[in-house]
């Protein structure tokens, strides 16, 4: 580990999904390496990236990923990235604390800005079925007690919120805080 700059996340959005848009997590590797970033994890096929970065904020390298993934791979991939402080606030402000122990059915959307006091009235009237959510800043948690596939409610999710997003199973959430907490050591 190098230890200079801070611990970054960054979450891909529709990538490695249904076959498409294939991405080998080596080259995504490479590809973070390449652009100067250091200490770079990456965890399962759908686009999770853990790195240390000298400069720069979350905005910025957002900014600066999206734009060198595009010309690299010829397709745009929204990406959310966070610092490690941010996956830390995340788990603990849990609002499903007892159902953390069931990685999948419960789930974090991150979210490219927090939704207004209207688009989570909209989305709230389309819950109801047995799932529930909270919007916490720009996390949207989802506990979906028959699991995310079989949730009709989990579809509707980003359509009525009109919010960007991306969604990570806790099981995910957990290893990621777990990997940035290790390349922050």
């Amino acid at each position: 580990m190098s230890g200079k700059g801070a611990v970054f996340v960054a979450l891909f959005s529709g990538i490695n999904v249904g076959g498409n848009r294939i991405v080998k997590m080596a080259e995504l590797r490479s590809f973070f390496e390449e652009l100067g970033f250091s200490d770079v994890a990456s965890y399962v096929q759908s686009g999770n990236v853990v790195f240390r970065s000298g400069r720069g904020d979350a905005a910025g390298l957002t900014k600066r990923l999206e734009a060198a993934f595009e010309k690299q791979w010829g397709f745009h991939s929204r990406i959310m990235v966070r610092d490690a402080g941010w996956f830390e606030r995340l788990v603990k402000e849990n609002p499903y604390p007892e159902v953390s122990d069931d990685p999948t059915r419960l789930h974090a959307y991150v979210l490219e800005r927090e939704p207004t006091v209207e688009e989570v009235a909209r989305l709230a009237e389309k819950c109801a079925g047995p799932e529930r959510f909270e919007v916490k800043g720009d996390v949207l948690y989802l506990h979906a007690p028959d699991g995310l596939g079989k949730s009709v409610f989990a579809n509707l999710i980003s359509r009525t919120l009109k919010v960007p997003g991306t969604a990570r199973n806790w099981r995910s959430v957990l290893a990621l805080l777990e990997m940035a907490d290790k390349a922050s050591a």
